[in-house]
């Protein structure tokens, strides 16, 4: 190995080590020991003996998955319809765009919209509609979330579907596939390697979210990212936290699994 290559080796070792293994394994350490330092289960005994625990798990699971099947019913049209444009490459720029500016300030723009003195409920009020509670809901959560993890979901599965043989396409209609059939028999099948990226871009992140939940949700919503941010600012039980922060880890190593690709695509452009 040259000199060079081994120098940016031991670089990302070092990252990793710093970054990733070095955080995790003191998570880990937190969340083994009680406040004596003592080695001990007791706080995964406590997780999952807590109804509190265990309800905030289902929420942190169904708000994932809401947010991921929302996102994916939008994201799938959309990135079939990029895939289709001559200026294909330009239209993802104006999808993608939204993810350069801070999430705090895109948050901040929609309590704007939502608040009964904002945009939307102003909108309404044209047809005589008087303002709704619109902001601190389950429904402008999920929203928000969903906007906000949209273009996570579009770039991977547009980036599938652009690799899709034109030729493949062509010949289906050749031998007398219409239109559904080519788009559910062929384009699907092969654009799943990137819904599973998208699935997870988007199903792993919302598992944790916390400041939206904290700024739209109005703490309605409670779900494990909340309950790992009381626990270490408010009532500094950290054990308890990186506990859920392990579970966490462990939900979103679950979620690689399950989506992971089996095995290597075919039929791609370039492919044999």
């Amino acid at each position: 190995m040259k000199k060079g290559k081994l120098f940016f080796a031991v670089l990302y070792v070092l990252w990793l080590a710093l970054f990733v293994v070095v955080p995790i394994a003191l998570l880990l350490f937190q969340s083994l020991t009680s406040e004596s330092g003592q080695l001990t289960l007791n706080n995964f005994v406590s997780y999952f003996s807590s109804g509190t625990y265990l309800r905030m798990t289902f929420n942190s699971i169904f708000y994932a998955f809401l947010i991921t099947l929302i996102t994916l019913v939008i994201s799938y049209p959309t990135a079939y319809l990029l895939s289709q444009l001559k200026n294909r490459q330009f239209w993802l720029l104006l999808v993608i765009l939204p993810t350069w500016i801070n999430l705090l300030l895109k948050t901040y723009a929609f309590i704007g919209l939502l608040s009964r003195d904002g945009t939307a409920n102003s909108f309404i009020g044209l047809f005589g509609i008087s303002p709704q509670q619109l902001l601190f809901t389950d429904s402008s959560f999920v929203l928000v979330s969903s906007y906000v993890e949209i273009p996570f979901m579009i770039l991977p599965i547009f980036n599938a579907l652009n690799e899709i043989d034109r030729d493949l396409v062509q010949a289906s209609r050749d031998l007398g596939a219409n239109s559904w059939q080519t788009l559910w028999r062929l384009i699907i099948p092969l654009s799943m390697p990137g819904v599973k990226s998208g699935v997870q871009s988007v199903f792993i992140p919302s598992l944790s979210l916390f400041m939206i939940t904290r700024l739209i949700g109005g703490n309605r919503v409670i779900t494990l990212g909340t309950a790992i941010e009381e626990l270490f600012l408010t009532t500094q039980n950290w054990h308890m936290g990186s506990t859920i922060g392990v579970i966490l880890i462990i939900a979103m190593v679950a979620t690689m699994v399950i989506t992971r690709e089996r095995k290597k695509s075919v039929l791609r452009r370039g492919g044999k």
